[in-house]
């Protein structure tokens, strides 16, 4: 039974990609206090040491009432639309819903009921959008959203910087593309990997269906940028109140050459195929991250390496597609 001298830790999107993996380091990082899951139904699957709790972000009165009766002194704030392809396929007021309407119930029930928390949101690297053809990306670089998500992104990080109170301390994570074992194959490096994994288990003829392959990104293991949000929450008692920070690698790589790294661990031969319903509107050459600023917040920087992501990746899809055929 929660005592009520006890802190409480609040997660949301504690059940998806990045907060499965998380949610462990967050219960050993914070071991006397109570841990509280939001989910989106009653059905998902638990986490070990967690509390999980039915709610829905985009319903304030739910949302108001679980703040108020656990009243977090720490907020780490995953629950998120987070495909850009989806958001820009006719998702869009969905992506609104979630990420701005979602984020703007939570800031105001923690505005209420726990002016002093620490928070911790998982913004995106996407907001600099049209900034990018500038050169890396600083945090005092403009906002200049290109897509549907990242405009959400946006605002909500200023819908906690407006409603939280100069009691709250607020760090936005500013992530870039990253990937792993178990994410979703809506996103570039795992769809690769799934197609791979299914013609060569003869589900599908040798091809992979790609979109733009010459544009340049900076990706990271998942488990690296879980790294960098618990050093964050770590730090955060000598970070300014409002802080944003860059969590990216600081090096770009073109989808290309992180395909044909893929196929060459394939065990069949494999061609490529341009797909026209792949190309994503208003794409930018090259999206670079300075990484200046989360160097001397925290002593943190990638350890997994690329080659490492695209093994993993492969091998995740390989058990789910099942045995090959051939």
């Amino acid at each position: 039974m929660a005592g009520q001298d006890r802190k409480c830790v609040l997660l949301t999107g504690g059940t998806g990609f990045v907060g499965r993996r998380l949610a462990p380091r967050l219960a050993r990082l914070y071991p006397d206090h109570d841990l509280k899951v939001l989910t989106r139904s009653a059905d998902e699957p638990a986490l070990d040491g967690w509390e999980m709790i039915p709610a829905d972000l985009a319903d304030p009165a739910s949302i108001l009432d679980l703040v108020a009766s656990c009243r977090p002194s720490t907020v780490v704030h995953l629950a998120a639309q987070a495909s850009v392809g989806k958001a820009l396929g006719g998702s869009a007021e969905a992506t609104w819903t979630v990420n701005l309407l979602g984020s703007f119930n939570l800031a105001r029930a923690l505005a209420s009921h726990s002016p002093a928390c620490t928070l911790l949101f998982s913004s995106t690297g996407e907001v600099y959008g049209h900034s990018f053809t500038s050169g890396p990306a600083r945090e005092t670089s403009p906002a200049a959203p290109m897509n549907t998500y990242a405009l959400t992104k946006l605002a909500a990080e200023r819908v906690f910087f407006d409603l939280l109170p100069p009691s709250a301390t607020i760090v936005i994570a500013r992530a870039f593309n990253h990937s792993g074992a178990g994410q979703d194959d809506r996103f570039v490096l795992p769809s690769f990997a799934n197609q791979v994994a299914r013609a060569e288990a003869g589900l599908t003829p040798p091809v992979v269906k790609v979109g733009n392959l010459e544009a340049k990104r900076d990706f990271l293991h998942v488990d690296d940028v879980v790294d960098a949000y618990v050093q964050l929450l770590t730090a955060a008692p000598t970070l300014q109140p409002q802080t944003i920070v860059n969590v990216a690698s600081g090096t770009t790589w073109p989808v290309r050459a992180m395909l044909d790294r893929l196929l060459a661990l394939a065990s069949i031969p494999i061609s490529v195929e341009q797909d026209p319903a792949r190309m994503r509107p208003s794409d930018i050459p090259e999206a670079a991250a300075d990484i200046s600023r989360i160097k001397s917040l925290i002593d943190w920087a990638p350890r997994r390496p690329i080659d490492q992501i695209l093994a993993e990746l492969l091998d995740w899809q390989r058990r789910q597609v099942g045995p090959s055929s051939i």
